[in-house]
């Protein structure tokens, strides 16, 4: 059993073969058209495709100016982008720990860790489930600190009925296979401020700022755009966001399925008390990207030793996430210790994802959770 599988069928056939009818297969009116529907959904006025998570969180450090001698705050348990993004253009980011019951940032611990340097905060909606975005607004606000929102597990989270995305200054979505939407490969930026896109949609296209220069030359089919930014190639093209459009017309479905079977998971575990469920934060608003456990004794060879007895039942995992202060990189730059961040560690040696796709059945989760029960007990 595979741990995800993606939701294809004839629609993302008949669009593909329709942008491959009409030669246009770079960024075009297909990308236009992902991105009207990404807007819509999450309640924003710009969204902008890009060619991964990881390019819309370096895109929106970009459009945030942020740079070298600025602190971006981070959670100690995520995906390593959501750090590297700082790094990308030279700021330092700083971990905060997690709360257990959520696996997203800890807003008692937030407030301390900032300094007259920190410029913007990561908002990571990890797993679907939203960060605590009141609290992360209180403190940042009146400080005048930017929110990133990392979404890129969180296409169709809420946050007390409001889509994530558009709750923060600026969103960074994720449409990898593990994704509810996926397009290979792929990813967005979400935002309400028209400055924040503008930067946006210039330098994930080579730093172009759009018409051309008329004091150069007059205005004609031999003009080119003008470039006053440093910029990148980081455009989805219309090949991806035909799988795209054909994605996000289902996306209602699957997630109505996905938060489904991330309940049912929850009733199937209630009696098993070695195991915690993700029951913590905006429950209603989880759109259950995957569903994550973890095992009590704190132990990661006990961790294993489930993941290894689900493996010998053909039933594939994954541990949760990383801590990020562990990794090499952050370990060595910033000399930072295992133990200074105890939950996210904690989070790393104990989790495991378990299987959660479109289609999964009633008899599926059953096998799953029994043994997970016989090897837990």
């Amino acid at each position: 059993m595979n741990i995800t599988e993606p939701s294809f069928d004839e629609t993302e056939i008949a669009l593909l073969r329709e942008c491959l009818d009409s030669k246009w297969v770079t960024q075009g009116p297909l990308t236009e058209r992902f991105e009207r529907l990404i807007a819509e959904k999450h309640d924003v006025k710009h969204a902008l495709a890009c060619t991964s998570c990881t390019a819309a969180l370096h895109l929106a450090t970009l459009a945030l100016k942020l740079g070298p001698g600025d602190e971006v705050i981070v959670p100690a348990f995520t995906w390593v982008t959501s750090a590297h993004s700082a790094e990308y253009v030279g700021a330092k980011p700083v971990f905060v720990d997690v709360d257990l019951s959520t696996f997203n940032i800890d807003p008692e611990r937030l407030e301390a860790a900032i300094t007259p340097r920190t410029k913007a905060i990561v908002a990571v909606h990890l797993f679907g489930l939203a960060a605590p975005m009141d609290e992360i607004r209180a403190i940042a606000e009146p400080r005048g600190i930017a929110i990133i929102e990392d979404a890129a597990c969180a296409i169709g989270t809420t946050y007390k009925g409001k889509p994530v995305g558009a709750i923060g200054d600026i969103g960074c979505f994720s449409f990898h296979p593990r994704k509810a939407v996926t397009t290979g490969e792929g990813g967005a930026v979400t935002t309400n401020r028209d400055d924040l896109a503008e930067r946006v949609r210039s330098q994930r296209n080579h730093g172009s700022t759009g018409a051309p220069d008329a004091s150069i030359e007059p205005h004609g089919p031999w003009t080119m755009a003008t470039f006053d930014n440093l910029g990148f190639n980081l455009r989805l093209s219309d090949i991806q966001a035909a799988v795209g459009v054909a994605q996000m017309g289902k996306l209602d479905r699957l997630l109505a399925e996905r938060r489904r079977l991330g309940h049912r998971y929850s009733e199937l575990l209630a009696g098993n008390n070695s195991i915690a469920r993700p029951l913590g934060g905006d429950a209603d608003g989880h759109a259950f990207q995957s569903y994550v456990i973890r095992v009590l004794d704190g132990h990661r060879e006990r961790r294993n030793a489930v993941m290894a007895a689900l493996a010998t039942a053909g039933i594939q995992t994954r541990p949760g996430t990383h801590a990020v202060h562990r990794l090499g990189y952050y370990k060595n730059k910033y000399g930072l210790r295992p133990e200074q961040f105890p939950n996210a560690a904690l989070a790393e040696d104990t989790t495991i994802t378990l299987p959660i796709f479109p289609n999964m059945t009633e008899e599926d989760q059953r096998r799953v959770v029994d043994c997970i029960n016989r090897a837990s007990a």
